[in-house]
């Protein structure tokens, strides 16, 4: 039987997840729609295009993954206690970790090129710390933390 302090610590992931999977949907697509407005990348927001294995839209596989990288990142801030420095820190894990895995894992294991423009790199840490804000955002209106 589980304790609630067992029940405490699941629940948490559960909105860990939910904050990474929302800001992808509600933050990151936007912010992307931005820069596609801009014609600063070709990438569109919200893209519905299946993927494999399973064929679901790209999108929901994004904030799918954006969800497992909420469970990463807020425990990886959590032990900051000034509040400046956490949202900071949301936003810097967000642009950094996330844009790094794309580009040096995910990419070559999708046999994807990078384009290495300052552009494409400007491109990648903001939409990805706008997802790590919005992420600590989401994470803190859901987990009603102070």
């Amino acid at each position: 039987m589980a304790t609630a302090k067992t029940w405490a610590r699941e629940w948490r992931v559960i909105l860990e997840f939910f904050a990474g999977f929302a800001a992808t949907i509600f933050v990151h697509q936007p912010v992307v729609w931005i820069f596609h407005a801009m014609g600063i990348s070709p990438r569109t927001p919200y893209d519905m295009t299946p993927v494999p294995p399973f064929g679901i839209p790209a999108v929901i596989s994004l904030a799918f993954w954006g969800g497992i990288w909420g469970i990463i990142m807020i425990p990886a801030i959590s032990r900051i206690r000034s509040e400046a420095l956490w949202w900071i820190a949301a936003i810097l894990f967000g642009a950094i970790f996330p844009t790094l895995v794309a580009a040096l894992v995910i990419a070559p294991l999708k046999h994807v090129s990078m384009p290495r423009t300052p552009a494409m790199a400007l491109f990648g840490l903001t939409v990805n710390g706008a997802w790590g804000l919005g992420t600590a955002i989401i994470f803190r209106l859901t987990a009603r933390q102070k």
